[in-house]
């Protein structure tokens, strides 16, 4: 017989699931109707909502109600909407901590090809290579301006761990895969003599150089064309950045550009390597495993790797000193020294 204390098995957490795709969803959909832009005015009815971002009354009553049920917003017994501490800091598009930039793509760049994972599971082929320059470019393009604040506060972390006003002389950063820019920025905003040199694809780098000229920092920048297997790094830097880039790599790869890094760095140079880390018997963290599995989706050969197996390959590479750095982000950074 089962003892009374034993806890029982429900399908809860199944039938969640089953509708997990939801989630995501309904938080893009309030972005992109300016709800929360809207309520960061101040409470508002139905009615006022629908007034001031121009959605419809059914549309918005369901999908505001489904967000009180996330705790994302708040209703009152006059039946009106607030936001919680949560959405007011990170789902508001006009504050710099806001964190939906990877929302407004779920329906038409995440979810997609993930609507193929049984038969990717099968084949063990993508449904589409994102990591690849003929289809990634585009990909990318769209994709990386709204990522930025995804890495900065841990950027500008890096940026307080180096110090780089204490640097003699003009420090030169190699920002790899440089995306929207954000490790570079957050570096040359740190100090005046930050320069830095920013190596991404043709498409890509001209993202990066509007968002650089953005902050206006363009005459600290150097932007370099081309993939990050066979680019011109230069030579002689304090620092390289290499910003969520290993995992769509893949383990061969990334064993390639961790020693064209290392041969690109003064010595006393340190890289710097964000990624997903999972635990070296990839049983967590949950995220990590997740984004795993986007690899799987939208890359030949790319994963997730524990510190572990990342600290084995810029070992081998001529890196020494590997350790992690806490900063805010998915996972501490990895920082690694040429001696």
């Amino acid at each position: 017989m089962t003892g009374s204390n034993s806890a029982t098995v429900t399908p809860e957490r199944i039938l969640q699931m089953a509708w997990g795709f939801s989630a995501p969803l309904i938080l893009e959909a309030a972005i992109k109707n300016r709800v929360f832009d809207v309520l960061d005015e101040g409470p508002k009815s139905l009615a006022e909502t629908v007034q001031t971002t121009g959605a419809s009354e059914r549309g918005l009553a369901a999908i505001m109600n489904a967000l009180v049920g996330f705790n994302f917003l708040a209703k009152d017994v006059d039946g009106k909407y607030s936001l919680t501490a949560e959405s007011a800091a990170f789902l508001v598009s006009t504050k710099p901590s806001f964190q939906g930039g990877l929302l407004r793509h779920t329906s038409v760049q995440l979810i997609p090809n993930w609507l193929e994972l049984s038969e990717v599971v099968k084949t063990g082929k993508p449904a589409e290579a994102v990591n690849q320059q003929g289809t990634g470019t585009e990909f990318f393009e769209i994709l990386v301006p709204d990522i930025f604040p995804l890495s900065y506060p841990g950027a500008q972390d890096l940026a307080a761990h180096f110090a780089w006003a204490g640097h003699e002389g003009t420090a030169s950063v190699l920002d790899l895969g440089a995306g929207s820019g954000v490790w570079g920025i957050a570096q040359a905003q740190s100090a005046p003599n930050v320069t830095v040199t920013a190596v991404d694809w043709p498409g890509v780098i001209d993202v990066t150089r509007a968002i650089v000229g953005k902050f206006g920092l363009t005459d600290r920048f150097t932007f370099v064309t081309g993939d990050l297997q066979d680019a011109d790094f230069g030579s002689g830097h304090a620092a390289a950045t290499v910003g969520h880039i290993l995992h769509s790599e893949g383990e061969e790869r990334s064993k390639k550009l961790l020693k064209r890094i290392f041969d690109a760095l003064a010595s006393g140079g340190t890289l710097a390597i964000q990624e997903f880390l999972v635990n070296a018997e990839r049983t967590g963290p949950v995220n990590g495993l997740i984004f795993a599995v986007n690899m799987l989706v939208n890359t030949e050969v790319g994963g997730t790797y524990s510190f572990e197996e990342i600290a084995a390959w810029l070992s081998e590479a001529g890196f020494t000193d590997v350790r992690l750095l806490e900063a805010r982000g998915p996972s501490p950074l990895i920082l690694a020294t040429k001696l």
